[in-house]
């Protein structure tokens, strides 16, 4: 059975699948501290209007983007990593572009509290002391 905090990520998960990624306010706490570890624009960000921001602007520099997660490991009673694939096109002219990066959610109280999307599945798994490869905890 999945945990509460792995059912809250898979939530998100479906509306970002359906390109709706207005109900921030909704899952994140109002201090979410958001990080993006790897490409441009890295950096760290607290607050819901500093990350709405960023997201804002990673959205406005690409043609539509749709999220899909692959896989999730619900690691410990806070954390849950999200495998995922994102795919945009800049207009109609540009082939689409596949990204496959790495999102680690910390929830406490039924809230996201911290957010940090990787562009390097690997490093995700370096800094959680897991194996490439694992299975475990994958629902």
């Amino acid at each position: 059975m999945p945990s509460e905090n792995l059912e809250l990520v898979q939530s998100v998960y479906a509306d970002w699948e359906r390109g709706d990624f207005s109900r921030t306010a909704e899952w994140a706490d109002p201090a979410i501290e958001w990080a993006r570890f790897g490409g441009e624009g890295a950096g760290a960000w607290t607050g819901l209007d500093a990350m709405s921001e960023a997201v804002e602007e990673i959205l406005g520099s690409t043609g539509p983007i749709r999220a899909q997660a692959e896989r999730y490991h619900d690691i410990d009673e806070e954390r849950v990593l999200v495998l995922t694939r994102w795919t945009s096109t800049a207009d109609d002219a540009e082939p689409e572009t596949e990204l496959l990066r790495a999102n680690l959610f910390r929830v406490r109280g039924g809230k996201v509290v911290r957010l940090i999307f990787y562009w390097d599945r690997a490093r995700a798994f370096t800094d959680l002391g897991l194996p490439m490869d694992t299975g475990a905890g994958e629902e």
